[in-house]
This record gives C-alpha cells, structure tokens and sequence, in this order.
C-alpha cells in the first residue's frame, strides 16, 4: 500500500475561507491526501485566498514566489491557488506564475478531484465557472473524525447587494441559500463529531431563504439537535434584519447575545455614494430594536474610513455613530481601491487623511471595546471551553459575548459548556474561575 500523500493547505481572509478550506482537504481526501502543518513535506500546496484587501493578488504572487524553492527542489510538487483572488485572477495567475498547477474558483472545488488527476497526468487546470451544478450535492458527506468543539457551517453564498467598495459580487457570485436539510444534516454530523457550537456562515447570512421561515426558521431547526449547545451567525447586512431574526434573539436560548452588523459609515451621504440602501438613522433605529430583544447583546460592526468624497463632516458623523451604538468589538479599515469595483474609479483621499482619521475612529473604538471587556469583571459567564492555555491548568475559551477567556478547569471540560465567574479583564482576554 502507498504512502498518503500530504497536503498543505494556506487560508486567507475570512471565516467562509476557514469551512471551504475544510472542505477541500475533505474533498482531497478522497485522492488518497492527509494534511500537513508544513509546506515542506507537502505533496500539494493549496492558497485559499482572499479578494477584500488592497493589492490581494500581488499577496499571492509574493507567496508564490516564496514557494517556488520548494517546486525546484520536489518538481512532484504541486501547487494550486484557490478562492477569491483564483476568481477574479485566474487565467492571469496561470500566465503569470508557471509555478502554479492548478486554479479553482470557490463556486468550483467539488472539482478538485477531476483537477487532481489532471496535473498529476501533467496537465494544468483551471476552473473558475460559476457552475449550473450545486457544489454542495456533490461534496462528501463530513467525516466522522474528532472536531474542536467549535466550527463553521456555510448555509449562503455570494450578494445581490453590489456595494461600491466591495467585489463579492464577483468572486463569489449572486446570493445563493443552501436548502435547510441539508444544512441539518450536515450539521448533526458535526455535532456527532464532537462539535458543539456552530457560526452559520455567508456573505449576507442574514438574507438566507432556504427554509420558508428563513434565517430564523433555520435557527430554531438547529436547535432542536441534542448536542448543539451554541449558535452564532455572520456577517448581515442592515436589510435583511427582520422582525423574526430579531425576535429569536431574545427567544432562542442557544443563539447567542453576539451580533456583527456592518454599518461602514454613519453619513447618509456616504452610505449613499457606498449603495449600502440603508441609513445612518435606519440602522440606530434598528440596533434599538435588537437591543429591546436582547439586551446585553454585544454589537460588532465594520467600518470604512477614507471612502472618496468623505468629508471631515462625513467622518464625523461615523464617530457619532460609534458613540451611539457602543461596540463591544468592530473591524476598521482604510478604503481600497478593489478594481472593477465603482468606487475604484473615483478620486482617492490622500493617505494622510486616511491614517488620521483611522487612528482616531481606532481609539474610540478600542476605548469602548476595553470599557466593555471591563464591565465583565463580576459577571457569571458560559464559556465553551476549547483548548489548553499557556499556562499550567488553565484552559481558553470563548464566552456567550465571543470573548477570549482563560480560567483553571481540568481537560474534560474541553468541548463543554461552563460557567465562569470573571476576576480580571485584559486588552484581549478575561480570566476567571470555574464556579460549577
């Protein structure tokens, strides 16, 4: 019997990135790989990249290049670049890096073992349709190997939404919903596999229309699953938050008070110029109404600083919203121009404004986050315990809140559910005791 061949596999960007690499390696699998934590044993590396940063593709040539020893020294070795940046750049990526095997979409890797057997007969391979197939019909069953307590679930793909900024539209296509069933069933496999908390993924979870009860309807489905202790979803969009979403909340022991709703800016000018459809006051006016479901909800948002044609007066109105909403934790960044992209074609804000206003919009919101992290300090806590920590018996995990915590537990309480009374608060993390 031959050896298994080994399979590295590089994610970047976001959480959706984390389950389709996780389901490549699945689908590899089947070709006889196991994975490795390192590039240099491997048989095939695979970059599941990621198209929201500036300059993602040249990213990925830099890393290619990096590579390029290793396919020197094994010319066996193959290379494979996936996801976004595959999307949006691949007969480019194929010209320009002769390093590279082979390039898959991420609408197309229920492909990759068709793929496989190409370059390992010597071809080079490229898929990046947006195939009439559904990927998830054809993907394997998960298997039945022990997981982490936590994990992620893709239920969406793809938005309608078209924001300025933003090429989601492009690299993963028009929204799409998984029908619940199977989401069901694929998730009582991995809670059998020892999962008990899952983060419902997609580019506009919240616009999910797989069941006829939507978001919601799927929600109160997962939770009847005996062992499924946790449910999280993201990342929404303002519009798609109705009424029985925002009732589940406040209704749905096992979904928790942990919300990411992404605002970008808080000038109804600006809002308008990103096509985000919705307003400054509509969004406060919906985060009250959150709030009166659930009130000790913890609120994440993102923020674009720098958008062109933002005024001082623009960004002022963001902080504004900031101090109104309060975050318990939030992503900012400076706008980037994404081509193809409409804002891409717009007079750009020079980079000193840019890391000015960042700078300060950053300590408001680092200030808020660390007034919350604080406010903890007392308070009895679930924490779903996950791994060991640094220090002698100590065990992390995270809390109802999504909060990093570390408290002194014995192993078998990794995987399970335990309350917590908090003693210490820090920039990145609570400590607290066991207190069942």
């Amino acid at each position: 019997m031959s050896a298994p061949r080994k399979l590295f596999v590089k994610t970047y960007g976001c959480q959706m990135n984390v389950y389709d690499s996780e389901r490549m390696a699945e689908q590899l699998g089947g070709q006889g790989y196991v994975t490795t934590d390192t590039p240099e044993d491997a048989d095939m590396i695979l970059l599941n990249t990621c198209h929201i940063r500036e300059k993602a593709a040249e990213k990925v040539y830099s890393e290619l290049g990096r590579l390029r020893p290793l396919k020197d020294a094994n010319p066996d070795l193959k290379i494979g670049v996936a996801g976004c940046v595959a999307q949006a750049e691949g007969e480019e990526i194929m010209r320009r890096a002769p390093v590279v095997d082979l390039v898959v979409g991420p609408q197309s890797y229920h492909r990759l073992p068709a793929m496989d057997d190409a370059v390992r007969s010597g071809q080079r391979a490229l898929d990046t349709d947006f195939p009439d197939d559904d990927k998830f019909d054809t993907l394997k069953s998960r298997g039945k190997a022990k997981r982490a307590p936590s994990a992620f679930l893709t239920v969406q793909e793809g938005c309608d939404k078209f924001c300025a900024f933003c090429v989601v539209p492009y690299t993963r296509g028009a929204e799409v919903s998984r029908p619940a069933s199977r989401v069901i069933q694929e998730a009582r496999e991995l809670v059998d596999a020892g999962v008990a908390e899952l983060t419902l993924l997609g580019q506009n979870v919240n616009a999910y229309h797989g069941h006829d009860g939507g978001l919601a309807g799927l929600i109160w489905d997962l939770a009847e699953i005996d062992g499924l202790e946790r449910i999280r979803f993201t990342t929404s969009h303002p519009n798609d938050m109705d009424d029985a979403l925002i009732a589940a909340h406040g209704e749905c022991a096992k979904l928790m008070p942990y919300l990411h709703l992404p605002v970008q800016s808080g000038s109804d000018r600006i809002l308008k110029a990103m096509n985000r459809k919705h307003t400054a006051e509509s969004y406060v006016r919906l985060i009250e109404r959150i709030r009166a479901a659930r009130p000790d909800i913890l609120l994440s948002g993102d923020f674009i600083v720098g958008f062109p044609g933002e005024t001082e007066e623009d960004f002022e109105a963001t902080m504004d919203l900031i101090r109104t909403v309060n975050y318990g934790q939030a992503y900012s960044f400076k706008y980037s121009t994404r081509p193809g992209t409409p804002a891409a074609e717009k007079p750009q804000l020079p980079e000193d404004v840019m890391n000015d206003r960042l700078q300060r919009l950053q300590a408001l919101l680092t200030e808020q986050q660390r007034a919350i992290q604080n406010s903890m300090v007392g308070r009895e806590v679930g924490v779903l315990f996950e791994k060991k920590g640094r220090i002698g018996g100590q065990l992390i995990g995270k809390s109802d809140y999504l909060h990093a915590v570390y408290a002194d537990a014995p192993q078998t309480a990794i995987g399970q559910v335990r309350r917590v009374r908090i003693e210490t608060a820090g920039p990145n993390s609570l400590g607290g005791v066991l207190v069942d």
